[in-house]
């Protein structure tokens, strides 16, 4: 009984620390986030933005692009905020004094645009019409076109085109060739973010605590999906060719990606810019443009929160960049459930309770296995002591007499602890899907709970989940008589309940609800067994 006791409060805190550890690498990051959305920049002034960028403003994000070549500077996400109680737009693409996260695209050929002569960097003048662009309310979508005519009357088109409540934007290259001789291009997409975000942004360097996951992603036509983190590209650059495919920059509940046309063969590269800035691009085979001929490259870009349902339809493999670790294939149909029970609740909480309640009932046959098992085993526990007792100085016989009771009684004594090892990667998953899903960024559920992604700010929800705790405690058979065993238990609840203080309150309240049917479930069969 006490091996089986021992196991079982090994795994108990084995899984608590596991998510703890996860905690407390998304907490670092997104507080730390936040704490640098508050320094300023060189956008700050309005007056210098409208002379130096043209703006683009959806009902989903405000866009700057740099007037000369149309590339991706700024993005703010105007249906996400940087914090709960703030009203400053979630601002995803940045270019600051010390941090810069930018999306770059252009055209190379020999003569032009985007070329590279005698180790000086050539790059176009675009033009557009305007430096104000706002897509309005029944407008189906809206275009803005940069134009660059080179000195061989070669006309470049860059055209972006936003839709409403779109987080995928079209973007598309169009060349007319009127010049006397053929063209060769290439097209070119890349990805470029700052590598040390936290140390440029000056946050606590006492965190004990790693970061979550924030890096490169791809997906080719030999892997769906592959992540490389910047200490992985400093090894090495990557050069990989593939048919479609896409390549993406992560960080916890957002993601931003490039999608090269699907018909071109694309070569993916990275690279390591001064040891500082994190690289990964896309360019195209290079194509021929015969003289007074066009051509037209398509391609997409996804700046914007992780939504899975949305991303699934602009790319192949694109919603797998919500990683959800060893245990996607458990995660995935957890939230697939939970979104469609949502879509009958309406609000996340509940959904987190409802969908509790099923994985609690479909796990019942292994909670009822473990139960009567560790009352077997509660049962036996006089026998196995007399045994102990009359065979103390011959271990070898000790153990054949335990067994063979154990095989007359027809008891497994890892009954009681197999049905909860099955049970942790469900929980894990569950995890998981709480803590990497944007839909329950500051997800709203009842009076002063406002983000189920956040700790609960009262402490309300962890006093309670203790208090389960401690009845499932009580109410449990323990047949042990080891002092100090008996003393880690006691004060278990106590140090679960400090440790989910700073835990999301969404997996707190699975918790809650988990240890509620728990009590219900051991009253039941604890009952059935004692009539037997």
């Amino acid at each position: 009984m006490e091996f089986q006791r021992n196991i079982l409060l090994f795994a108990w805190l084995f899984v608590t620390f596991l998510i703890w550890t996860e905690w407390k690498k998304d907490h670092a990051y997104s507080s730390k986030l936040q704490e640098s959305e508050n320094k300023s920049s060189i956008f700050e002034e309005e007056h210098e933005i409208k002379k130096r960028f043209v703006t683009v403003e959806t009902d989903v994000f405000r866009v700057y692009l740099s007037s000369d070549e149309g590339n991706v500077l700024k993005v703010e996400l105007l249906k996400y905020k940087t914090d709960l109680n703030s009203n400053k737009p979630f601002c995803l693409l940045n270019t600051e004094k010390n941090f810069l996260y930018q999306i770059q695209s252009g055209i190379i050929s020999i003569d032009g645009p985007d070329n590279l002569k005698n180790n000086n960097i050539i790059k176009p003048k675009y033009k557009t019409k305007l430096k104000n662009y706002y897509l309005n309310n029944g407008d189906t979508n809206l275009v803005i076109r940069f134009y660059f005519l080179d000195k061989n009357n070669v006309l470049y088109k860059k055209i972006y085109t936003f839709k409403p409540n779109r987080y995928d934007i079209d973007l598309d290259f169009l060349i007319e060739n009127n010049s006397k001789k053929n063209l060769y291009i290439n097209f070119f997409g890349q990805l470029k973010q700052t590598k040390d975000f936290i140390k440029n942004n000056n946050v606590n360097k006492n965190d004990f605590s790693l970061n979550s996951y924030r890096g490169l992603a791809l997906s080719s036509d030999k892997n769906n999906y592959k992540k490389y983190s910047f200490s992985d590209i400093e090894k090495g650059d990557l050069s990989i060719y593939s048919n479609g495919g896409w390549i993406a920059m992560l960080q916890q509940y957002f993601t931003t990606a490039w999608i090269p046309s699907k018909y071109e063969r694309n070569f993916f590269y990275t690279k390591n810019l001064n040891n500082k800035i994190a690289i990964i691009g896309c360019k195209s085979d290079e194509k021929k443009i015969l003289p007074n001929g066009t051509y037209k490259y398509s391609s997409k870009i996804w700046i914007g929160p992780s939504l899975q349902s949305e991303m699934k339809k602009i790319a192949k493999n694109l919603d797998l960049s919500v990683d959800y670790g060893w245990l996607w294939f458990i995660s995935q149909p957890l939230f697939k459930l939970l979104k469609f029970i949502y879509r009958f609740v309406g609000n996340w909480g509940f959904s987190i309770i409802i969908i509790t309640f099923l994985v609690r009932c479909v796990m019942y046959p292994l909670t009822k296995t473990q139960y009567i098992s560790i009352a077997k085993m509660k049962i036996l526990g006089p026998k196995i002591n007399e045994i102990k007792e009359n065979n103390y100085h011959d271990k070898q016989k000790m153990s054949r007499e335990i067994m063979a009771l154990y095989h007359s009684e027809n008891v497994n004594p890892l009954g009681g602890c197999l049905p909860l090892i099955i049970q942790m990667p469900i929980f894990l998953a569950l995890y998981y899907m709480l803590i990497r899903s944007v839909e329950l960024r500051h997800a709203h559920f009842i009076y002063w709970i406002k983000d189920l992604s956040d700790k609960d700010p009262y402490y309300v929800l962890p006093f309670f989940m203790g208090v389960t705790m401690y009845i499932i405690q009580k109410i449990s058979p323990s047949a042990s008589t080891d002092p100090v065993q008996n003393k880690i238990l006691t004060y278990m609840p106590i140090i679960f309940t400090i440790f989910f203080f700073w835990f999301p309150s969404g997996l707190v309240l699975y918790y809650i609800v988990s240890n509620c049917v728990t009590i219900v479930q051991q009253k039941i069969i604890y009952r059935r067994i004692k009539k037997i």
